[in-house]
C-alpha cells in the first residue's frame, strides 16, 4: 500500500512525492500570508473570501485552458452530470467553511477542521471500504491532539454554527475522497481533473460570491475601493492558489484523502511559525508543545504508511512466488467475470 495512492516505490517517484508536498506547503503557507495581508483590517480589508475563492479558481481555469490549448496537457472525457456534482460539493466545502468561521468561536472551528481527519477515515472505510492499522490510528490521534493542542483556545458552541461547520466536514471530506476516485475511475491526471472542475466552480463562485460575502460581512463588493497594493495582493493571491489548487489534486491522486490531511497540517504549524516571525503573534509553550506533537504525529503516519506498504509488498512477492503465470491470469479472470456479473445483475436490477 503505497500511501494508499501509488503504485511504484522508485526513487523517482518518492522525488516526485516530495515535491507535491513542497509544493502545496509552500504555496498553501504563502497563501494564507498573501491572503491575511489583503483581508485583515491592518492590510487592505478586503473581507471577501468567497469572491477571492471564485477569482483563485478563475485563473486556475484559464491557466488550465491554455494549458489544453498549447497542448501541454490531455483532455479526457469525465461526464458533466460528475463534474457538476463535484462541484456543488466542492463550493458546499467553501461556502460551508466560511459560515462556520463567522457563526463559530475560533476554538471550535479548529476543533471542526481537525475532525475531518477521522471523518475521511470513516468515510473511506463506507464507501471504499478502507481499513488502517492500530499504527495508523494511533498516529492520526496523536496529531489531531498536537494540532488542538497549539490551536484550539475558546470553545462556544451554537445551533447554527454546528450545523454549518457540520455541513463543511462532510462536504470537505467527500470532495477530497472524490478527487482521488474520480482520478482512477476515469484515469485521468490531476491537473486535467482541476482544469475540468476549476471552470464550473468559478463561474458559481464568481455569481454567487458577492452575495454570499455579502450576507457574512455587511459590505458590498462594488463599494470596495481597490489600490494598487490590493491588486498587487489578489493577483498574488490567485497566482498562489493555482499551485496550492493543483498540488492539492495531485497529493490525494498520488496518496489519499487521509494522508492529505495528516500531513496537510504541517502547514499549521509553518503558519503558526510565520506568524510568529513575520506577524509578531504570540507564541507560547502550550503552542510549541502542540506543534512537536503533531510533527511527531506526521512522523509516526508516514512510518506507520510505509509499514503497510512493505507487508503488502511482502504479501504480493508471496503471491508471486508461490503461484504460476497462469494462476495468476485465472485469477484475474475469475475477478472480471464476476465484476462484469455483479454489474449485469445491477443493471437488470
Amino acid at each position: 500500500m503505497k500511501m494508499e495512492g501509488e503504485s511504484k516505490s522508485s526513487p523517482s517517484s518518492s522525488v516526485s512525492d516530495v515535491g507535491a508536498w513542497g509544493m502545496n506547503i509552500v504555496s498553501s503557507v504563502g497563501l494564507i500570508m498573501a491572503n491575511k495581508q489583503l483581508m485583515s483590517p491592518n492590510g487592505f480589508a478586503f473581507g471577501f473570501a468567497t469572491t477571492l475563492t471564485g477569482f483563485h479558481f478563475t485563473v486556475t481555469a484559464l491557466v488550465g485552458l491554455v494549458s489544453n490549448a498549447a497542448g501541454y496537457s490531455a483532455s479526457k472525457h469525465v461526464p458533466l452530470w460528475e463534474l457538476l456534482w463535484f462541484s456543488i460539493v466542492a463550493n458546499m466545502s467553501i461556502t460551508g467553511m466560511n459560515l462556520s468561521l463567522m457563526l463559530n468561536s475560533v476554538g471550535f472551528y479548529q476543533i471542526s477542521k481537525l475532525s475531518m481527519i477521522p471523518v475521511v477515515c470513516v468515510m473511506e472505510w463506507i464507501l471504499h471500504s478502507k481499513h488502517y492499522s492500530k499504527e495508523v490510528k494511533m498516529a492520526v490521534g496523536v496529531v489531531v491532539i498536537g494540532v488542538g493542542v497549539c490551536t484550539v483556545t475558546d470553545v462556544k458552541i451554537n445551533a447554527k454554527g454546528f450545523l454549518c461547520a457540520t455541513v463543511a466536514i462532510l462536504s470537505t471530506s467527500l470532495q477530497q475522497i472524490s478527487i482521488g476516485s474520480l482520478q482512477k475511475k476515469y484515469s485521468i491526471g490531476s491537473f486535467e481533473l482541476l482544469s475540468k472542475t476549476a471552470p464550473i466552480q468559478a463561474l458559481s463562485l464568481v455569481v454567487t460570491g458577492p452575495f454570499i460575502d455579502y450576507f457574512l460581512s455587511g459590505k458590498l463588493l462594488s463599494d470596495y475601493k481597490l489600490s494598487s497594493g490590493a491588486f498587487f495582493f489578489i493577483l498574488l493571491s490567485c497566482s498562489l492558489a493555482v499551485f496550492c489548487n493543483v498540488s492539492q489534486y495531485l497529493c490525494i491522486g498520488r496518496f489519499s484523502a487521509v494522508s492529505f490531511q495528516v500531513l496537510g497540517h504541517m502547514k499549521t504549524v509553518c503558519v503558526l511559525t510565520l506568524g510568529w516571525l513575520l506577524f509578531d503573534s504570540e507564541l507560547t509553550v502550550k503552542n510549541i508543545l502542540g506543534m512537536a506533537l503533531a510533527v511527531l504525529g506526521m512522523v509516526v503516519y508516514s512510518w506507520a504508511m510505509e509499514v503497510e506498504k512493505q507487508a503488502n509488498s511482502k504479501t504480493l512477492t508471496h503471491m508471486k512466488e508461490n503461484f504460476s503465470e497462469e494462476d495468476v491470469e485465472l485469477l484475474k479472470q475469475i475477478k472480471d467475470d464476476s465484476v462484469k456479473n455483479v454489474e449485469i445483475g445491477d443493471s437488470k436490477a
